[in-house]
């Protein structure tokens, strides 16, 4: 049996994403995000927020790392890697997320509603052109 490694979050952003580059040019863009959690306590309902570091390579961090500002929701599709070293003759360890698909939530703002896929390099375009195909070419909701 192979394993499943896949993670997907809407959060908002808990700091303005920080992009940086390799020595060899390669774009890395972090950032937090926090995602809530109902919770019961007693007989009230409570938030319980978690929070998740994500980081996003190529030629997508560099295009949505404008958006990416503390407060924006966003949707997260990626995977779990679990960064180990040692400080102090410790041994540490912490799980990042790996982004593969980021999309800008919460409007049609600057970056709203845009998706950014590590896979395409940069925003997929079927999300900002609308329908294609047989369909958009009718005006009307109803192709008939």
């Amino acid at each position: 049996m192979s394993a499943i490694n896949s993670v997907v979050l809407v959060g908002n952003l808990t700091r303005d994403a920080a992009l940086k580059y390799t020595s060899s040019g390669l774009a890395i863009l972090e950032f937090s995000l926090a995602v809530n959690r109902r919770v019961k306590s007693g007989d009230t309902w409570t938030d319980e927020a978690s929070f998740f570091d994500i980081t996003l390579f190529g030629k997508a961090g560099e295009s949505v790392s404008q958006y990416m500002t503390k407060g924006k929701q966003v949707s997260v599709q990626g995977e779990l890697k679990q960064d180990r070293w040692e400080q102090d003759g410790q041994k540490r360890s912490k799980v990042v997320i790996i982004a593969n698909d980021v999309r800008l939530l919460g409007g049609r703002g600057p970056g709203g509603g845009e998706r950014f896929s590590r896979d395409s390099g940069a925003q997929d375009e079927r999300d900002s052109r609308g329908p294609s195909g047989p369909a958009a070419e009718f005006e009307d909701d109803i192709p008939f």
